[in-house]
């Protein structure tokens, strides 16, 4: 018997005689490591003659695929009789461990909602910081410095004199002062204001603004958008009412009134939206941020919106209360899963 043959039936006799993980490592180790056995023979070829080496070569190679796979046979029984000695001591009497399943806050499947409806229509998103100073908050948008908004009493300031937005308004002029026209973008995100909290007022909410600038833009495409987007989120038989209001950054502005059969408020008018023509003044504000005319308000006109998500996922939820949506108790939660 060749060296190499009696070598295999060692180590098989070896391996097939290992009695744990440890053993049978230390075997392969012994034959199959780079100081070991099968692998000392590897490096003898080198000083063997050449009419020798075919021969021993492919006896060694049928000496480390026998040894390999003896290894990993003996090594599959191993694992076998660990998994087999868990599942024993499984009593499967006993009732299943429940596995709960995760679903999207509301808000979250509110804005994922109102967002795909932006796409299709073609509105990109855009973002911006929530923490902003005062000329991207209110300056750029036309407000006026006694104007209450700017209160301490109605905004969160910091000490270095910049604030937390009150609305996503903040990412159209940074939009605008990035991008030059057409642009037509969304802005999701939270918004804060020093507000009481109550049933209906929080300190933090959740917005999407929108703004679209091109030429000839008019409060018919601002009506044909937002109609559009109400009846796609409450149902086509939505009724959608414009009644005029103030706002310092849009002229014309309006407010968005909605009626739907599908709402458990039924035939009453629900206000769901502050919207309006772009002002020439906040065009103005760009253009001397820019240091150019990109945003002539001869040439370029364009409408903005703003939608409270919170107030929105309340109405069409029926939620009575906007501090549900913070409070993380799951009985709310699972409704939504």
């Amino acid at each position: 018997m060749h060296p190499l043959e009696q070598l295999r039936v060692e180590a098989l006799r070896e391996i097939e005689s290992a009695t744990d993980e440890q053993t049978l490592e230390t075997a392969r180790i012994k034959y199959l490591g780079r100081s070991g056995s099968v692998s000392a023979w590897g490096e003898q070829m080198k000083s063997l003659a050449k009419d020798e080496k075919p021969i021993v070569g492919k006896l060694l190679n049928e000496v480390r695929t026998a040894v390999t796979a003896a290894i990993e046979s003996r090594t599959a029984q191993f694992r076998s009789q660990k998994e087999s000695g868990a599942l024993s001591k499984i009593d499967i009497s006993l009732p299943g461990t429940p596995r709960e399943i995760g679903a999207f806050h509301p808000l979250t499947q509110m804005l994922e909602r109102s967002i795909q409806i932006f796409r299709r229509m073609g509105f990109a998103l855009a973002d911006g910081p929530d923490v902003e100073d005062e000329w991207h908050c209110f300056d750029a948008l036309n407000t006026p410095p006694d104007h209450p908004a700017r209160n301490e009493q109605d905004t969160f300031y910091l000490p270095d004199g910049r604030l937390l937005r009150t609305h996503t308004s903040t990412v159209q002029i940074r939009t605008m002062q990035a991008a030059p026209p057409p642009i037509r973008v969304i802005a999701p995100g939270a918004a804060y204001r020093r507000d009481e909290v109550d049933a209906t007022h929080s300190a933090q909410f959740h917005q999407i603004e929108g703004l679209y600038v091109d030429e000839n833009v008019s409060v018919a495409d601002l009506k044909g958008t937002l109609e559009f987007f109400m009846r796609e989120l409450f149902g086509a038989e939505t009724k959608v009412q414009f009644r005029p209001h103030h706002f310092p950054f849009t002229e014309p502005s309006l407010e968005i009134y909605v009626k739907s059969k599908a709402l458990k408020r039924g035939e009453q008018w629900v206000e769901v939206c502050g919207c309006g023509v772009v002002h020439p003044a906040v065009f103005e504000a760009v253009n001397k941020a820019r240091g150019d005319k990109a945003y002539d308000p001869e040439k370029w006109s364009g409408y903005a919106f703003g939608l409270g998500m919170d107030r929105l996922a309340m109405i069409l939820f029926d939620i009575p209360d906007i501090r549900l949506f913070a409070q993380n108790d799951l009985r709310f939660l699972r409704q939504f899963a």
